[in-house]
């Protein structure tokens, strides 16, 4: 039976896959360090982008290797990852149901997208295209809520979210528990800014979260006017003023 993708995904993310491209942040440089020393990849590596999106993340896996395949289920995230990366093989699928062979797979990277297919059958099905001993890598950049105004905006957003699977509920840690196919070996902490504009790096960054994406165009506006006025009421920074958004970066490293 293969799995559907979240309603707030698919509704959301469809209809925001080019904002996402334009607005979401990039990874740490210390992301590329961390794939080759912890995850052992190099230029050898057959690696997969699992909920690739619009291939955000494709750059730091190609630093290391050539050989990546991109795996995405909506139809308009992966035509924009296509659009801005022709080069990379991708696969239109969910992450219970990957076409590709049997231990053939270095390791299964999932940036910014694993809480969407957090279940056991996706775990059985990135264990079963991994080889022995390979890395399955769980990436996600935060906001960084210890800052006066990302907390106030977290807090805001939060009221909204209702059931829709998010890193920070820690729901998707559950179904590493009672399960034999993979052991955590660590987790690393990094940190970085978006550097832009408040209305792009801020307010349309927001925007493009998936259940904030998923609601009426009227309502959004209204949301998007509300994170400027936040940002306005603790920084005095107007929509077209420069601001730098503060963001961790959790990257968890797990054994097959």
């Amino acid at each position: 039976m293969a799995q559907h993708v979240h309603p707030a995904a698919q509704k959301g993310f469809s209809s925001a896959a080019e904002l996402y491209q334009q607005v979401r942040p990039s990874y740490p440089q210390e992301i590329v360090e961390w794939l080759k020393n912890d995850l052992k990849l190099n230029h050898e590596s057959t690696v997969v982008d699992l909920g690739a999106g619009t291939g955000k993340f494709l750059p730091y896996l190609k630093a290391v290797t050539s050989q990546v395949i991109a795996v995405e289920p909506v139809q308009e995230m992966l035509a924009e990852l296509q659009k801005a990366y022709p080069d990379v093989q991708s696969i239109k699928a969910t992450g219970d149901n990957i076409p590709l062979s049997s231990e053939s797979i270095d390791a299964v990277l999932c940036a910014q997208s694993f809480h969407w297919f957090a279940n056991i059958e996706t775990l059985n099905e990135i264990h079963h295209i991994l080889k022995p001993n390979a890395s399955l890598g769980l990436v996600w950049n935060q906001r960084d809520i210890e800052v006066d105004w990302v907390k106030a905006l977290a807090d805001y957003i939060e009221p909204f979210e209702n059931n829709t699977p998010r890193y920070h509920s820690g729901q998707w840690k559950e179904v590493f528990e009672n399960q034999f196919l993979f052991q955590l070996t660590n987790v690393k902490v990094f940190s970085q800014v978006q550097k832009g504009t408040v209305e792009n790096v801020v307010s349309k960054r927001l925007l493009s979260t998936s259940f904030i994406a998923a609601m009426p165009e009227h309502k959004q506006q209204e949301m998007k006017a509300h994170f400027e006025k936040i940002v306005l009421d603790f920084t005095g920074k107007n929509p077209q003023d420069e601001i730098e958004f503060p963001y961790v970066t959790y990257a968890y490293h797990f054994k097959k």
